[in-house]
């Protein structure tokens, strides 16, 4: 008896650094909660008496029960950060962007050595930036922005070579801006509105330093015959036109007036071998004979894949870096390369975890070329669909944090880029997979960006059969409920492995839209006919009703009825999805009572199942 009170003595010691870590850094995040506002309730679930902090929603931990991420953004919290965050050693992602917290940014926050990113924009925050924050040695994303914050930039700032993304627009901060380090690599973008900046990257010399001298102007070398049989064209002159830097707010006319005021950085047009390789940013340009070289002459074996811009080639550059080249299409006549530029810059200022991030682009008088990272595991589409029999299929718990991932992704594009990005062909196919199987959105933007010559208004509809909303197709109108729909379809892709449109379907007699195929399984109580072959049982069924009700929540026919994507987070979350569905359920009975038909003008729509029984699916137990 007494060997056992040892050995139990022994393994509570074994164990007790990791409850301790784990108590500790409850205790410091229900700290900051008292100190907040919470209107919303966003924060009920963290609960101080239980063992860690990792069941609480917008906390997620990592295997050893640490907190590497805190969601808290455009949560309408407001109330004060506190210095006990500095205890989250493990902490990766702080996100509080988009609320009203007010009073300084703690120094303490320079103590979380494994931040990769930090996001404390659109907030009240006031004070200097701390010094401390120079200690963040992994740090790759930093946004301050619109907030109220005063004093210098900390020079320690440029010591953080990891440093992709820097914000600090919008605030009252004052002094030189610092020209060296990773600060070399921004662009007026990262400290617009700051009214008392000075230096060179600003258009305000600072007191004491010599006025600045434009450099002298660019000529072009003279035309050079090529291979290729491309001609040399002239260099584009002139600023951005009104109407874009209208369209393009702020961050375009800075973006716009930097280069306008630099004339050696503005791009040219040039054959491959004359192509110099410009540094924008983080966003470089590429020479045509540089991709050409790294994809094997855009041969038919490296294509990664084809869509409706293009197709996309694997390619290994001379670093042996791996990337994947878009070859956009319909894109075989010169003009339009300064809209083409600005478009390409506001594309590259959407960073997120899961956003596909671009990383240069190419252009000559006939080609138009976006440079991106390779992704390890394809898209979701091959995963589900085209995988070789020696990979393993995506499980349960992976298939739900692709489903949470895209949806923070596609939250980002239409909540936090200025002007918002609409995706407007969500699918499976565009959901690409990194080398975690973490989620990563492509081919955002583009849309826009192959529709420069038009107005802001695009008359094109894009998109995919299946994942098009009924009033996008009807009205070629888009907004970010169009994007909701085609996330809603997604998932369905995710539950049942099957292709949104599939003509194979009515072989069976069944519906050739997988959302009718769905619903009509759902109506006849057949839940279990819908999942994945591949996940055979290997999956909660509270969880697959759960996804299954936020599928349908997003698939609504108006586009009035259906959640906004920063809703779909928090749903998928556990947050507010049981009061959404009661909801439904509601309205959908209400409907059934009275015929009333829910979308009367959708009669393009290949069955009218839209009056799903509301009983179908059990709200969460």
């Amino acid at each position: 008896m007494e060997t056992i009170h040892v050995a139990f003595f022994l393994l509570s010691l074994i164990s007790l650094p990791n409850h301790a870590s784990a108590n500790l850094e409850g205790d410091a995040l229900h700290t900051l909660r008292v100190t907040l506002v919470d209107p919303n309730n966003v924060l009920q679930s963290w609960d101080p008496t239980l063992v860690n902090p990792c069941t609480w929603f917008h906390v997620t931990c990592n295997n050893e029960n640490s907190v590497i991420r805190v969601d808290l953004g455009n949560a309408e919290l407001s109330g004060h950060l506190v210095p006990d965050l500095g205890v989250l050693k493990n902490l990766q992602y702080l996100e509080l962007y988009s609320n009203n917290i007010t009073g300084p940014i703690p120094s303490n926050l320079g103590n979380l050595t494994n931040l990769v990113s930090l996001d404390l924009y659109l907030n009240s925050f006031t004070g200097p930036i701390p010094e401390s924050l120079g200690k963040l040695s992994k740090l790759r994303f930093l946004r301050l922005n619109n907030n109220t914050l005063t004093g210098s930039i900390p020079m320690s700032l440029t010591n953080i070579t990891t440093l992709q993304v820097l914000d600090l627009s919008n605030n009252q901060l004052s002094g030189s801006v610092p020209d060296n380090g990773s600060f070399s690599l921004f662009t007026p973008i990262s400290f617009a509105n700051n009214l008392d900046l000075c230096g060179p990257v600003t258009s305000h010399p600072c007191p004491g330093s010599p006025p600045f001298s434009p450099p002298p102007p660019f000529i072009p070398p003279p035309p050079v015959s090529t291979p290729s049989g491309y001609g040399l064209t002239g260099a584009i002159a002139g600023g951005v036109a009104a109407g874009a830097a209208l369209l393009f707010a702020a961050p375009a006319i800075a973006f716009a007036w930097w280069r306008r005021r630099k004339p050696h950085d503005i791009f040219f047009d040039v054959p491959a071998e004359e192509d110099p390789e410009v540094h924008l940013g983080q966003l470089k340009r590429f020479s045509l004979r540089e991709l050409q070289v790294a994809s094997d002459g855009f041969s038919n074996k490296n294509i990664l894949g084809r869509g409706g811009f293009g197709k996309v080639y694997k390619g290994r550059l001379a670093d042996g870096t791996l990337v994947a080249v878009k070859r956009l299409k319909e894109e075989r006549t010169p003009g339009g390369e300064l809209q083409f530029q600005t478009e390409v810059e506001m594309i590259s200022m959407a960073v997120h975890r899961n956003l596909l991030r671009l990383r240069g682009f190419c252009m000559t008088p006939t080609e138009r070329l976006l440079v991106y990272p390779y992704m390890a595991n394809g898209s979701v589409a091959s995963c589900l669909r085209e995988r070789p029999p020696s990979q393993p299929p995506l499980d349960w718990p992976t298939r739900k944090r692709i489903a949470l991932g895209s949806a923070r992704g596609l939250s980002y594009l239409h909540d936090h880029c200025d002007p918002k990005i609409i995706h407007r062909d969500v699918k499976a196919a565009n959901i690409l997979l990194d080398e975690d199987f973490e989620a990563v959105v492509g081919d955002f933007g583009l849309a826009k960006l192959m529709d420069y010559k038009d107005t802001h208004v695009t008359t094109a509809v894009r998109g995919t059969i299946g994942h098009i909303a009924p009033e996008y197709l009807s009205t070629g109108k888009s907004s970010e409920k169009t994007d909701v729909f085609g996330y809603g379809i997604m998932l369905l892709e995710l539950i049942t492995g099957q292709r949104a449109f599939d003509l194979a379907r009515l072989a069976n007699d069944d519906d050739v839209m997988l959302l009718d195929w769905v619903k009509g399984l759902l109506k006849e109580k057949k839940l279990e006919m819908l999942v994945d072959p591949d996940l055979q049982t290997n999956y909660e069924e509270r969880e697959l009703e759960q996804v299954i009700q936020v599928a349908l929540l997003c698939t609504q026919g108006s586009p009035m009825e259906r959640p906004k994507m920063s809703e779909v987070v928090r749903m998928l979350e556990g947050d507010g999805l049981a009061e959404r569905w009661d909801e439904w359920q509601k309205v959908e009975i209400l409907r059934e009572d009275i015929d009333l038909s829910p979308n009367p003008h959708s009669d393009w729509i290949v069955d009218s199942t839209y009056n799903l029984h509301a009983v179908e699916l059990s709200g969460p137990r």
